[in-house]
């Protein structure tokens, strides 16, 4: 029996944030985080990313922009990465994170900056 919501979440996740993470998401699912994962993979990404009001491009700068006023340091790196598959430049990124810092806070952006650029420095895209 085919679940749509969820396979459309899984399918916008893996393209978004590739096959090796989500699979790692996948085989550390425990009893306890399944009902978490099943959440995530239908709403975040079944019921919103797959949406077409907004390109991946403007939702990953959305995303930066919200994990970074909320100082959600352990998510930043992941969508950073995603914001590179979603056609975002590293110059782009941090125009987002100074754009996010005037409201924001310095510090907010300071922590984001720094995690994109080791992020970013990790995948090649900057030195």
């Amino acid at each position: 029996m085919s679940d749509e919501i969820y396979d459309a979440g899984m399918k916008v996740r893996r393209e978004v944030l590739g096959d090796a993470h989500v699979d790692r998401a996948v085989a550390n699912t425990t009893e306890f985080t399944s009902k978490f994962q099943d959440y995530i993979t239908r709403s975040a990404w079944g019921s919103v990313w797959t949406r077409e009001g907004l390109d991946r491009k403007t939702r990953s700068c959305i995303t930066l922009a919200v994990l970074t006023a909320l100082h959600c340091e352990n998510e930043i790196p992941m969508h950073v990465r995603a914001a590179i598959t979603n056609g975002l430049s590293p110059d782009e990124i941090g125009e987002v994170l100074l754009h996010t810092g005037v409201y924001a806070g310095v510090p907010a952006a300071n922590a984001a900056f720094a995690l994109a650029q080791k992020t970013l420095s990790e995948m090649g895209e900057v030195s």
